[in-house]
């Protein structure tokens, strides 16, 4: 059974947060949001979210399950990539550390989060009665 107002409220905060909320602290710059920390990381997130619409304008409830639960997993390891590609980028432990203090995350993975965790919360099994 897919709760649609939970599911289309998941699929509206994650994509607005893709783009208006920020996901990193970049000195002399300032804050960045997806598309501008990774655009791989941005195209993948956009169009598993595109699936997620597409599947609940089609009322696939299967996949949007699915779907949901690998933009779950694809968020994760976007997370992790960055955060490992902030530590680790030049392979020299002194100017990684200098990097690693200069970068930051920021709270628009916290809200990207949110957006997900109730698009999977929004769909729930549905027990067969005999």
């Amino acid at each position: 059974m897919l709760n649609k107002i939970y599911a289309l409220l998941g699929i509206v905060i994650a994509a607005f947060s893709t783009v208006f909320c920020p996901f990193l602290k970049v000195p002399l710059i300032g804050n960045w949001n997806l598309y501008q920390t990774d655009l791989i990381l941005f195209g993948g997130t956009i169009g598993l979210l595109s699936l997620l619409v597409l599947f609940f304008t089609l009322r696939k409830v299967s996949w949007f399950r699915l779907t949901s639960y690998l933009l779950l997993v694809w968020c994760a390891v976007a997370f992790l990539g960055v955060y490992f590609k902030i530590n680790n980028y030049f392979g020299m432990k002194f100017v990684d550390g200098m990097l690693a203090k200069t970068l930051h995350l920021k709270w628009g993975w916290i809200v990207l989060f949110i957006g997900v965790f109730i698009t999977v919360l929004s769909v729930k099994k549905v027990k067969e009665i005999n």
